[in-house]
């Protein structure tokens, strides 16, 4: 029995080691990427970590600060420190050295497809070209042109160079733009290329108008960033990083140096740039977060992160190059642990990038497939739902296209589907349309012709009359006299009774559903919340606050400064204010449903107008409710403001105080339990 028992165990064993299991190492960081809102999501990974370099053959890094893969496969790497280029390949093998006993301080390298090595020497002040057999072949300095500026050093740090040969040099502290210099003649300056621009906010303006010449003098100068990093793709345009730039630290720039892409975000500290094989780029932040876009600019991963100090591979310590070979294995230099960390993209990127490339192939039919895979793994990335939506249109089903554009909350591409959609429509349906136009015309006069002669609905037509001349539907029917008549009608509330506190709380009950509606049953083209998410509580609450503040403030206000309005009639006469809103809003609610992005002027005209007509019939109101002059009005509503702000300041405090005083109860309670329990 016992033989049979174990027998039986080892059996069993044997079969679940047979069985082949997947086995997925965890990463050291959370890949991220920005949805159709504009909010940052967790996603899948997109790179593993898959080795790292620190050596070339037995020749440690000492200060590597630039990398470069070039053409034939290899990694040339500036160490600064050994004043040398290193060249090995993929894994890291020693294939040789260049610029040893030349170089003094390198700190840029780039390489040409003729593996032509361009080394900026920040050292030696001057660019220096190595041929294919590592001698030289050019040194280039300080550009000797006025344009230039005479005051100005030249220190290359890092350099790119076009097909042509010429070279666009980064210079440390040279804040004009990136260094342009041409081959022809033993080096020829053609100018500053791709100046970053700088901009004053308003308290600067009002600074620089009022002090006099010596005290602007001694302001801080207002002078743009110079580029961090630099590079160049295979059709010439140029792409660079700066530091502190906002979202304008990516650039990609034409041969006019026009910024052609505006990210949708990006980090504060960009060390390097690189292409990818997809049109793709990638951005390294120095605290070791990697950014990818397409080449629009969106965003389509970021991850890594900064090394903790247990030396894990995939984050880094402080990134100075990154790059792509063509396999699109992804390679970090970390200068402060001198090693290169090489990342492989997963089986999600990989199908990723398959449809960027045959969508930018123009090749939509195809793409669709890799974007389904996509979306079969990840049904919620909005970048794969936008690409499959824009492949659909191009296709000219419209139908599909909207409905993923939906998904990704792509705008554009639900405007363009949408109109095309809403064109189908109209071309099959305008005869039945217009068929029940005059139907619905023709109804109406029939049911006019029978009322009037042949009395018809006498009684119930007396009792709508006698409802509506009751008391209360004349009030509410006086909403719509005031808002075209508002001089008129602030006297009829001062003076003639037709203020009502439950009129006017209906009125602003019907503003605060009608600003739910607006904000949740709009156009899609013209709402900004989340499909499905509702927050009413704040809405309501938002409205009734502001509503409430403002009259309290302003009845305080005008109380102590001749006011001849009551709380009432304020109360009544702001709440009539809100008529127009009423009124127009229903019909703007209805038509942005049916409109794209070429008609959303109707929209934007339409709430411009409702506001100016409300701020109108307010100023007015306050006005002649305390029979103030224009003078006075603004000078009480400049008072309002004030009262306003203080009063939120004093909530706010007071909410501060109370928050204390509660965290401190509670503190208070539990070391009290703890003191009774122990």
């Amino acid at each position: 029995m016992k033989k049979r028992i174990i027998t039986a165990i080892l059996s069993i064993l044997m079969f679940v080691l047979m069985v082949p299991e997947t086995v997925y190492a965890e990463v050291p960081y959370k890949t991220y990427t920005v949805d159709g809102y504009g909010y940052v999501t967790e996603t899948q990974t997109a790179y593993t970590p898959l080795g790292s370099i620190t050596k070339a053959g037995d020749i440690s890094f000492q200060n590597p600060v630039d990398m470069m893969i070039a053409e034939d496969g290899l990694i040339y790497i500036a160490d600064s420190l050994a004043g040398v280029i290193l060249v090995c390949d993929l894994d890291g093998e020693y294939v040789r050295t260049i610029g040893e006993g030349i170089l003094t301080n390198p700190t840029g390298v780039y390489v040409t497809e003729n593996n032509f090595v361009y080394v900026a020497d920040k050292g030696a002040k001057k660019v220096v070209v190595f041929d294919e057999n590592g001698e030289v072949s050019a040194e280039y300095g300080k550009p000797d042109s006025i344009i230039y500026g005479d005051k100005l050093d030249f220190k290359p740090m890092k350099i790119a160079v076009n097909k042509s040969g010429s070279m666009y040099i980064i210079c440390e502290g040279n804040t004009n733009g990136i260094v342009q210099i041409s081959p022809v003649d033993g080096g020829s300056f053609l100018g500053y290329f791709g100046t970053n621009y700088t901009s004053l906010n308003p308290f600067q303006i009002l600074q620089r108008m009022i002090l006099t010449d010596a005290q602007r003098a001694r302001m801080l100068s207002n002078i743009p960033s110079t580029p961090t990093n630099l590079t160049i793709d295979d059709d010439g345009l140029i792409y660079t990083v700066t530091q502190g730039d906002g979202l304008h630290s990516l650039k990609k720039l034409n041969i006019a140096g026009n910024n052609l892409i505006e990210p949708d975000t990006s980090d504060e500290l960009p060390a390097a740039v690189a292409t990818g094989n997809y049109e793709n780029i990638f951005v390294a932040s120095n605290d070791g977060y990697i950014y990818e876009y397409n080449s629009d600019g969106e965003l389509l991963f970021v991850f890594g992160g900064r090394d903790d100090g247990r030396y894990r591979i995939g984050l880094c310590s402080k990134v100075e190059a990154v790059d792509v070979d063509v396999n699109d294995h992804l390679y970090v230099l970390d200068s402060e642990k001198k090693q290169i960390h090489i990342f492989e993209p997963t089986e999600f990127t990989n199908l990723l990038h398959q449809a960027l490339y045959l969508y930018s192939k123009g090749r939509y039919t195809e793409s669709k497939e890799p974007l389904t895979q996509v979306l079969s793994m990840n049904s919620l990335f909005d970048y794969a739902n936008k690409a499959m939506g824009r492949a659909y249109l191009q296709e000219e089903n419209y139908t599909e296209a909207l409905k993923y554009a939906k998904l990704a909350k792509d705008y554009d591409g639900y405007s363009d589907s949408f109109w095309e959609v809403r064109n189908v429509w109209i071309r099959k349906n305008v005869v039945t349309a217009a068929i029940v136009i005059i139907a619905v015309v023709l109804a109406i006069k029939l049911v006019q012709y029978f009322l009037a002669k042949k009395k018809w609905g006498k009684k119930e037509s007396g009792a709508l009359k006698q409802f509506f001349n009751t008391i209360f539907m004349q009030r509410i029917r006086y909403g719509g006299y005031f808002m075209k008549h508002p001089i008129d009608g602030c006297y009829g509330v001062r003076r003639e009774g037709k203020a009502s506190y439950l009129c006017a709380n209906l009125m602003l009950a019907a503003y605060i559903l009608l600003t739910i509606i607006t904000k949740y049953f709009s156009g899609f083209l013209f709402k900004n919340v989340r499909e499905g998410r509702y927050d009413l509580i704040s809405d309501i609450g938002t409205v009734l606050i502001v509503f409430f503040a403002l009259t309290a403030c302003n009845y305080l206000v005008v109380t102590i400064n001749d006011g001849e309005g009551r709380l009432k009639e304020l109360y009544c006469a702001y709440a009539y204010s809100l008529m127009p809103y009423i009124m127009i809003q229903p019909f703007l609610i209805i038509i942005s449903n049916v409109l794209t992005d070429n008609e959303q002027f109707l929209i934007q005209f339409g709430n411009t107008f409702i506001k100016t007509w409300m701020v109108i019939l307010l100023f007015l109101s306050m006005k002649e409710i305390n029979n103030y002059t224009v003078k006075e009005t603004i000078k009480i509503i400049l008072l309002t403001a004030f009262t306003v702000l203080i009063a939120a300041l004093l909530v706010f405090i007071l909410y501060v105080l109370f928050s204390q005083v509660s965290d401190f109860v509670i503190t208070l309670g539990r070391e009290a339990v703890y003191r009774i329990g122990s």
